[in-house]
């Protein structure tokens, strides 16, 4: 079940791998009404707890399916639908520590029925729509 928060509830966790703690994941959702294709998505950096974690550390996991931000621009065939929550995983060795985090996300969505000019990557960076939430990671 997809919670109404843009940044779920559920899924925020360490990643272990080997044994090791090599980051955090988090699931978001879209916003809007219907699915966007993955080239029509711009990433943005993540902020948890006031630390910026750049897009290009970011990996993507839609549909079961890892991609990271640049793999994301030419993909053209593969949509995220907005019944599912995508998952966010961010390299952090040692990961987070037990207890509330801020987590701040934001995402972009290039629309197709709008001009160039008003849907564009320099439309939008000014300011995009940001999704703010405290979220308790349990260790």
């Amino acid at each position: 079940m997809i919670e109404y928060d843009v940044i779920q509830t559920r899924g925020f966790h360490n990643v272990v791998r080997n044994g090791e703690v090599i980051g955090f994941q988090f699931c978001v959702r879209l916003k809007q009404y219907r699915g966007y294709w993955l080239s029509m998505i711009r990433t943005e950096d993540v902020f948890v707890d006031g630390v910026a974690y750049p897009k290009d550390s970011i990996v993507w996991t839609i549909e079961g399916t890892d991609y990271t931000p640049a793999q994301m621009l030419g993909i053209g065939n593969v949509q995220w639908p907005s019944s599912r929550p995508a998952t966010l995983t961010v390299r952090k060795p040692g990961g987070l520590a037990q207890g509330y985090h801020d987590v701040r996300f934001a995402v972009r969505c290039i629309h197709t029925y709008l001009p160039p000019r008003i849907s564009s990557d320099a439309a939008f960076a000014a300011t995009p729509p940001q999704y703010e939430e405290k979220r308790l990671l349990m260790v």
